[in-house]
């Protein structure tokens, strides 16, 4: 390789995808069929439309096209802010001194901070192409939200936004940027729906999770006319839309002859690591490369590393298929002292498939290391991380500190979600000393994993 690879790799907008990735359809296994809580069979089309768009369903089921064609109307959008760049974190790998080159591909550049434009507008669309006039969501962190606002705006939708509600208390900023884009934000749970004054009534003092606002935005659109609901992570649909991200970073790395041996991303739900490991993934799967893989979770809601590999719900209210899945239970209850989103109980199928089958590493890491690498990541790189992000930066600079150790020069690429500029409640609490480290104990975990349904698929 004769090419010098500069510290950011941009892409024109020729080079950006002009289709999606469908790593379903590559899998040697898939991954179990939703099944219909009531019959217990798999979920068919028809069962999914009263709640998802049609276009959606259809995605969401495809696992045989490995190719999905990006739409025009969603790549003039996608324009606005992409492609993003890669870049080469120098600073960080000399800080470290480490032998070990640093990539991550910065999802920041647009005004929902993170990733989830990416999804959010295909969504809107598509809702929009049906002739649909509103939608409701969950958001946590508030970045999906945000995301989902942006993009109902632009395409003239009604949006409700369910967000669960210490990360409404904490970020007050945020709910407003959704507000301004014209979105209706209730912190969740709320009273305002038959879910959330159960959840109410079970637990008075919760500060909520996605599984409580998840509930809560299905019931209101199910009840209201012309309208549908749309979920951030997850999902296939969401992991298929988020593939823009790795088939990107795939195209950038390619162009300068660099090969990754590690990818690490932060996993909540899900979406924002299978998007970028996609095409890595895929070619792994094929026998092409010796890619590790590694999901990073937090140690607070450790649903790969300690959670169960059944059909779960969700949805904390049971409204939602049945998920084959990694899960702590839909009834697990995350601590109100976790900063940051990745508070969610199951993880994606695809992703639970792939740990499951050996493709792929777990680490749940403590929120007060995280914050340290967010804080050496923002003093080096210049970019304060969002805390989400901050998990994957943790174990990007673990490896590379393996590889000072060993002497080894491995390419480390980790996805960076988002920014952290609403985030500043928990960066406080951080530089103030007073964050603390919460380890759910197996007890706790039992409490989850006790409303997980007894059926014979889970034996």
């Amino acid at each position: 390789m004769n090419k010098k690879i500069p510290t950011k790799i941009y892409l024109n907008e020729e080079e950006m995808p002009r289709y999606w990735y469908n790593l379903r359809a590559d899998m040697k296994e898939k991954h179990d069929p939703f099944l219909h809580p009531a019959t217990l069979k798999p979920c068919t089309a028809e069962d999914l439309y009263p709640v998802f768009c049609k276009e959606l369903v259809k995605q969401e089921l495809n696992q045989t096209n490995p190719y999905i064609e990006i739409p025009e109307g969603i790549r003039e959008f996608y324009e606005m802010y992409r492609p993003s760049p890669l870049v080469r974190a120098y600073f960080l790998e000399k800080a470290l001194g480490t032998p070990a080159e640093i990539y991550y591909k910065f999802e920041g550049n647009n005004t929902s901070g993170s990733h989830k434009l990416n999804s959010a507008v295909a969504q809107a669309y598509y809702a929009k192409k049906e002739g649909l006039t509103s939608l409701t969501t969950e958001t946590g962190a508030g970045q999906w939200g945000t995301a989902l606002s942006m993009a109902c705006a632009f395409y003239g939708l009604d949006l409700s936004v369910y967000m669960v509600k210490v990360s409404s208390e904490q970020k007050p900023h945020r709910k407003e940027v959704m507000r301004t884009y014209g979105a209706k934000v209730i912190p969740s749970p709320s009273t305002t729906t038959e879910a959330g004054r159960k959840i109410l009534a079970e637990h008075p003092d919760t500060g909520g999770s996605l599984g409580c606002a998840i509930s809560e935005a299905i019931e209101v659109a199910l009840g209201t006319p012309n309208c549908r609901y749309v979920l951030g992570s997850v999902l296939d649909h969401v992991a298929l839309h988020q593939s823009v991200i790795g088939l990107e970073s795939k195209i950038a790395m390619d162009k300068y002859g660099i090969a990754p041996d590690i990818v690490i991303g932060c996993a909540g739900g899900g979406s924002n690591l299978a998007g970028l490991i996609a095409p890595f993934m895929g070619e792994r799967i094929k026998g092409k490369n010796n890619i590790r893989f590694i999901a990073v979770e937090p140690a607070s809601c450790p649903s790969l590393t300690r959670g169960k590999y059944v059909y779960d719900f969700g949805d904390t209210g049971r409204t939602t298929p049945l998920i084959r899945m990694y899960t702590l239970g839909c009834g697990f209850m995350p601590s109100a002292n976790h900063a940051g989103g990745l508070r969610y109980h199951g993880m994606s199928p695809i992703i639970s498939k792939l740990y499951h089958d050996g493709y792929l590493e777990a680490r749940a890491v403590e929120q007060t290391s995280v914050f340290a690498a967010a804080e050496t990541f923002a003093r080096t790189e210049g970019i304060l991380p969002a805390p989400e992000s901050s998990h994957a930066i943790r174990v990007a600079i673990d490896e590379a500190l393996k590889c000072k150790e060993s002497g080894e020069k491995k390419v480390i690429l980790f996805g960076l979600t988002g920014t952290g500029y609403f985030d500043m409640t928990a960066y406080k609490a951080f530089n103030d000393k007073k964050m603390s480290d919460y380890i759910p104990t197996d007890e706790d975990l039992e409490q989850g994993f006790a409303s997980i349904l007894d059926i014979p698929q889970n034996k």
